[in-house]
């Protein structure tokens, strides 16, 4: 009798058919603040009106995403515990419809719908949002013609996920809830379905991560791109056979303008820290034009004098968003324009030009950090 082990071809045939026994997802129950449209200022601008209404304090809007919460009721409890619910809503809701005209559709959002009715999924909204503001908002997007039926006026999304699963016969297994917030993914667990997080509204990196989802992802593009490569099954990333992951080569860059002064911008991937522009290169580009590409991308920025200064291995990163393996190419380089006018895409929350030695007293992430402490070294030795 002969024994032998199975070669590799195998091994990897049989992980990848018990990996695809996991449910298809043919459901999405979808968030709407923060996951399908951007209403952060509205309600900010809102949720100060009743503050100040109530003689607290306006907060800042890094004050307000680290303290609301949902049920938005919390919220109210600890910091207008003595005004009746009815006269808040009142407040808010007064304030909020005059402000809601500022209210947008994120990035990605008409693409990852348009995706869901060609692949033929069924479509929920479960959402506090008042059902009046729903419709005077879905009058400018459109966005209702893709929802099959919306759940709104919800005060606890927790009460309300078994009633729509029952009443629509929804198999948890093949159900993905999509929301912004910790009572999102705390909802999602409550009714047994799938969970992801978007990096686009309300919560942090490190308060979604604490909920424990089964996904985060930083916008819905991303997330379509995962249910694609895996066959419609929600799959964490480090979960997929060790042969599919493969470290990525990513550029990014110091730009300085003429004041000698460095761009920075705080991103939400990277744990809310202070950062660089870039990102990965694509098949057949250069590294230089990846770098060209990505910053007009995320700044509107035209570069000039690319130098490169050192490569960076980034593993397992808990700053950012997701477990990976990056090699950072990292350069310095500087505005083509005299004067140059920064405009953000969706990646980045804000900027400043800030000197070398004053950026580095920011909260920056660890590679930006050894960054900027290499172009010091570098100017001092040339002195």
């Amino acid at each position: 009798m002969t024994c032998c082990s199975p070669g590799p071809k195998k091994i990897f045939v049989s992980f990848a058919r018990s990996w695809l026994n996991v449910g298809v997802i043919r459901n999405i129950i979808f968030d709407w603040s923060g996951t399908l449209v951007d209403d952060l200022p509205a309600v900010l601008k809102a949720s100060n009106f009743v503050l100040t209404q109530s003689g607290k304090p306006a907060m800042t809007l890094d004050e307000f995403r680290a303290e609301f919460q949902l049920p938005f009721t919390t919220f109210y409890d600890r910091h207008t515990p003595d005004v009746p619910m009815a006269q808040l809503e009142e407040w808010f809701h007064s304030e909020f419809r005059q402000a809601q005209a500022s209210v947008t559709e994120m990035p990605h959002a008409r693409e990852f719908l348009e995706f869901c009715r060609a692949n033929q999924f069924r479509t929920f909204l479960l959402s506090t949002i008042q059902s009046g503001h729903f419709k005077t908002q879905c009058r400018d997007n459109g966005f209702d013609a893709f929802i099959d039926r919306p759940y709104t006026d919800v005060w606890d999304k927790r009460e309300k996920i078994h009633e729509l699963l029952q009443e629509n016969d929804l198999d948890p297994d093949e159900t993905l809830f999509i929301g912004d917030m910790e009572h999102d993914i705390a909802t999602a667990k409550h009714g047994g379905v799938h969970s992801c997080a978007v990096l686009t509204g309300y919560n942090t990196l490190e308060q979604l991560r604490a909920a424990g989802p089964d996904l985060i992802v930083e916008h819905l593009s991303e997330l379509k791109g995962l249910l694609e490569k895996n066959h419609f099954q929600v799959t964490p990333p480090g979960q997929l056979p060790a042969v599919l992951q493969i470290p990525l080569a990513t550029v990014g860059a110091l730009i300085f303008n003429a004041r000698h002064e460095a761009l920075m911008i705080r991103t939400n991937k990277w744990s809310n820290k202070w950062g660089i522009p870039g990102g990965k290169i694509k098949f057949g580009e250069t590294s230089e034009a990846a770098l060209r590409r990505e910053i007009l991308e995320e700044t509107g920025l035209k570069v000039a004098r690319i130098q490169f200064v050192l490569a960076q291995d980034c593993i397992h990163s808990r700053e950012f968003y997701k477990d990976a393996h990056f090699v950072l190419l990292n350069y310095t380089a500087r505005c083509a324009a005299k004067n140059p006018r920064v405009v953000l895409n969706y990646e980045g929350r804000e900027f400043r030009w800030l000197p070398p030695a004053a950026a580095q007293k920011l909260p920056l992430n660890r590679p930006t950090k050894i960054l900027l402490a290499a172009v010091l070294k570098q100017r001092k030795s040339r002195k």
